[in-house]
Parts: structure tokens; C-alpha cells; sequence
């Protein structure tokens, strides 16, 4: 029986995984991060894009696309808390496209009222959230 670690990805809004797994891998601010259990205590920033779970007992990897947070790890514990979170089943295609293509014009318009650094912002999570949805497609 392979060692596992429990993982709680929290939203704002909900609860989107609580379970165990064989590894996790994150995506922190320096590049994504490979974590398995029995890991070395660890607290650090996230940036957008995805988590993805390998879970006992299953071939495929669980993908929740986060927009950033924070990643808290213990020894036999994994959490990890986002502003934004959704399961990489309920990702939409065509509203990330709409949504970069909306940041990269707000970027373009320089007397528009949003702000470059948001929009920079938008425009990351947008990308973000397609590069998940390409990874998800090319899960078993």
C-alpha cells in the first residue's frame, strides 16, 4: 500500500477537494512543486494555474485549476488555499478565451479605467485556466 497525505483545496466559496493522495503537484511562484507525503513542513505563495492530485488507487490525475493563494505543507497534510478555485472538469474553454482576449484589449487601451496591473492579472489567470484545460485533455 503506497503512503498518502491528505489534501484540502479551499475556496472562497467552497470546498472543492478533501481527500487523501499520493502526490501533489502545485504551481508556486518559482515553478510547480512536487509534494508527496512525509514532505518537509513548507509555506509558500501559488500563482495561477493547476493542482494536480494523484489520488490511491485511481490512473488519472484530479485537476483543480487555482488562481493563485497559499500552500501550506505538513508532513501528513496538504492545504491550500485560493481567492478562485474550480475543478478542471468544470473549466470553460470559451469563457477563458473571452476573458484573455478581453485582458489583452484592456491592456491595448491605455485610456480604458482598468488598470494595466489588473489587467496583466486577468490576462495571466486567463492563460492560466487554458493551460489547464490542454493539460486536462491530455490526461487518460
Amino acid at each position: 500500500m503506497a503512503m498518502t497525505i491528505h489534501v484540502d483545496i479551499v475556496s472562497a466559496e467552497k470546498s472543492l477537494y478533501s481527500g487523501t493522495a499520493e502526490m501533489v503537484i502545485a504551481p508556486g511562484q518559482r515553478g510547480e512543486l512536487g509534494i508527496y507525503p512525509r514532505h518537509t513542513p513548507l509555506l509558500t505563495t501559488l500563482r495561477p494555474g493547476s493542482v494536480r492530485i494523484k489520488a490511491p488507487n485511481q490512473d488519472e490525475e484530479e485537476l483543480v485549476y487555482v488562481s493563485g493563494g497559499i500552500l501550506e505543507v505538513q508532513p501528513h497534510l496538504i492545504t491550500i488555499l485560493s481567492d478562485s478555485a474550480v475543478r478542471g472538469a468544470d473549466l470553460d474553454e470559451a469563457k477563458a478565451l473571452e476573458a484573455k482576449r478581453a485582458a489583452e484589449e484592456a491592456m491595448k487601451d491605455k485610456a480604458a479605467t482598468l488598470d494595466y496591473a489588473q489587467a496583466q492579472a486577468e490576462l495571466a489567470q486567463a492563460v492560466a485556466q487554458l493551460a489547464a484545460i490542454k493539460k486536462l485533455r491530455k490526461l487518460p
